[in-house]
């Protein structure tokens, strides 16, 4: 084998010089696939492929292994790289890297999955060891087509918009806020808050939740650089990373925003005062023109066109909040209408929350039936000195405090019926609960659960003080809730909680003053609509897709879209902040750099081809394709394309090619894996 530098060898003209690397990955793949034959086939099967030396290796992606490359690059004019280990989607950045280090072009690195699609797959040693060879064989004959690929390179724009005014969204938002750089803060409620702002306590220390989350709300209130869009929704986005245009959709108040004084004066006159309250979870009510809770911010109130007066019985009708305001001019506006709003900003944080389970979807435990059935959060109003109740929990039927409550776990969690997975905040949510109603009633309280899940830090230590309390724990899955008395020493006026108890092998029927469900939480009614509109999509449970669920759980496979939050999937208020930072983190590394190297594997449009049919407009995912009217062709935004393929496949001209992924590339692979059904002699044939 004669070696020569590379720049001299495609001076030259010359054929390919291909270095194949066969990863051990400890014994995750050697474990399963013999590594040496995969090796050996690659440089002795397929040298007149293009090969010209196969080696393996322990590690691979170690340093010593990425450095094995870059010596093999320089030393023997190495024009392809293949590399025989796990997902692309892991470590293509690594090798691609290591290639450039070299003065490779990274995009002429090739990755062979061996993990994942064989060795992690199958159990049959030598099967495996010869799919793993025809991937390899495949990939080799892909890299021979592979061409040289430079990165989009666009600028960012140093203002981010953060829909969703939670704990999660507004932590994102003050951070890049607090960096100096400009915030767009967009909630669809009359405050920002979220559902935070609707609880008691928090576990596992019972701060006081409005009091560690109101001096954020403030803090957002107020900041220079920090812009709320309360009452308002993202209509549309449009662009791509760095350089998006979003088009907002303020709904009107019928309050006059910047003449407003938040005196409260109108809402003390409404006479309207029969309207379920949604922020006191239904046993509040609230008036026509109404303030969300006392700390809202904005300090604005809201006026609902559906229950008003001046709305319901035409113009003239009451208008006593316009009659009795102070300002001047008058802060209230009946002819308000809705506005539209366009934004430009490089990147987007969605922390679009969770809604809670509806407990009425389980008739069984008698939610919306049976009188003193509540639901964790109206519970929470309840406890709160500024609920409804005035922090005394009180049974629904009149009576008073209750003297024996029943709190049922995970109620549409853990279910197949319902929900499969964990809702990550039911049991400490439950155990909070149990130490408030022993706290603030004494009453007997007994928690129905499956097993707890108690995993963070001083969360177990919570758990043994509610033991300590005195908090009965009952595990097993509670069958049903009834108010009917089964035997003589069954008394009117309790309800029944039937339940298996798995520690004592026995059913248990455990009469009770009140039962709360302890109601998971689900992804948001329309998240499959909003993550269309921002071009990410949404796992089976509806969560929004991350890009890695380990390694990446803040980015989404748009680029310059972030999650935060439970609009990612389940988690409490500790890990929406984190995350909510996290995110914030990832944006402010983007608005410091300036510009993004994006990855040139798009899709590519020839004009003279294209016949104007626009299939591939209505089929590009991520809204890339327009069609220009004037030529009568379509065409790509390289910058919003992501290289999908969906367009390439779908063009009945062929007028559609994927760099990266080329007829020629694809056909390539497919031969290569065909190979190896022939011995090596006929194969070089």
């Amino acid at each position: 084998m004669t070696d020569q530098p590379q720049q001299h060898q495609q001076e030259q003209g010359q054929e390919e010089r291909i270095g194949v690397y066969v990863c051990h990955c400890g014994t995750n793949i050697a474990g399963v696939i013999d590594v040496g034959s995969v090796r050996d086939f690659a440089g002795e099967g397929l040298k007149g492929r293009g090969v010209v030396l196969s080696r393996d290796y322990t590690f691979m992606c170690s340093t010593t292994g990425q450095e094995l490359i870059q010596k093999d690059i320089a030393e023997h004019g190495l024009t392809r790289v293949v590399v025989a280990a796990c997902s692309p989607h892991l470590h293509e950045g690594t090798f691609r890297t290591a290639c450039d280090r070299a003065g490779l072009n990274p995009y002429l690195c090739e990755l062979a999955s061996i993990r994942e699609h064989v060795a992690w797959v199958h159990t049959d040693h030598d099967a495996a060891t010869t799919k793993a060879k025809a991937i390899v064989s495949g990939a080799i004959e892909r890299a021979r087509h592979s061409v040289p690929l430079e990165a989009i390179h666009v600028p960012v724009d140093a203002a981010t918009l953060v829909v969703g005014g939670g704990i999660a969204g507004l932590q994102a938002a003050l951070e890049i806020a607090d960096a100096g750089h400009e915030v767009y803060l967009v909630e669809r409620e009359p405050s920002v808050g979220g559902h935070m702002a609707q609880f008691d306590k928090t576990f596992p220390t019972l701060d006081c939740a409005a009091c560690i989350l109101t001096p954020k709300m403030a803090a957002a209130g107020s900041h220079p650089h920090l812009h709320l869009h309360t009452w308002s929704e993202v209509e549309k986005v449009e662009g791509f990373v760095g350089n998006f245009t979003v088009t907002v959709r303020r709904k009107p108040r019928y309050v006059l925003e910047d003449v407003c004084t938040g005196c409260g004066i109108c809402i003390e006159k409404c006479p309207v005062v029969v309207v379920d309250d949604a922020y006191e979870a239904g046993i509040g009510y609230r008036k026509a023109i109404y303030m969300p809770f006392p700390q809202a911010v904005p300090k604005l109130p809201v006026l609902d066109p559906d229950t008003c007066t001046y709305y319901l019985k035409g113009k003239g009708s009451c208008r006593a909040c316009e009659k009795f305001c102070p300002t001047e001019p008058n802060s209230i506006d009946f002819n308000q209408t809705e506005q539209r709003i366009n934004l430009r900003v490089g990147n987007i944080v969605l922390a679009t929350g969770f809604d809670l389970f509806d407990a009425r979807r389980i008739p069984q435990y008698g939610y919306g039936r049976l009188p003193n059935v509540f639901t964790n959060l109206e519970l929470e109003r309840m406890c709160n000195a500024s609920g409804p109740t005035g922090g005394a929990i009180t049974l629904r039927d009149g009576r008073t405090a209750p003297k024996s409550v029943g709190i049922i776990h995970c109620v549409g969690s853990r279910d197949r019926n319902y929900n499969n997975y964990c809702s990550a905040i039911c049991c400490m949510q439950s155990l909070k609960l149990a130490h408030l109603v022993r706290e603030r009633t004494g009453a007997e309280v007994h928690n129905f659960y499956i097993d707890l899940r108690t995993a963070f830090k001083d969360y177990d230590e919570f758990y043994q003080r509610v033991l300590d309390e005195g908090v009965h724990f009952v595990r097993g899955k509670v069958a049903e809730v009834s108010e009917v008395p089964r035997g003589p020493d069954e008394a009117e006026g309790k309800l029944y909680v039937q339940v298996e108890d798995t520690l004592i092998g026995m059913q248990r029927r455990i009469p009770v003053d009140m039962v709360v469900l302890s109601a998971g939480i689900e992804p948001r009614h329309d998240a499959k609509q909003v993550g269309q509109t921002f071009g990410i999509a949404c796992s089976a449970n509806g969560w929004f897709i991350e890009k890695h669920a380990k390694l990446d759980p803040i980015s989404t496979m748009t680029e310059g879209v972030f999650l935060a939050g439970c609009a990612q999937g389940p988690k409490d208020i500790p890990a929406s902040v984190s995350q909510g930072a996290a995110a914030a983190a990832r944006v402010l590394m983007r608005i410091r750099q300036g510009e993004l190297a994006l990855e040139p594997v798009r899709a590519s449009i020839d004009a003279e081809r294209c016949s104007g049919c626009r299939i591939c407009n209505a089929l590009c995912p991520f809204n890339a394709i327009s069609y220009d009217a004037a030529g009568g062709v379509s065409a790509i935004n390289s910058a919003l394309c992501q290289g999908c393929g969906t367009c390439v496949a779908a063009c009945p001209a062929g007028a559609i090619a994927g760099s990266g992924f080329s007829n020629e590339q694809v056909l390539a692979q497919i031969e290569g894996l065909l190979l190896t059904n022939l011995e090596p002699a006929e194969a070089l044939t």
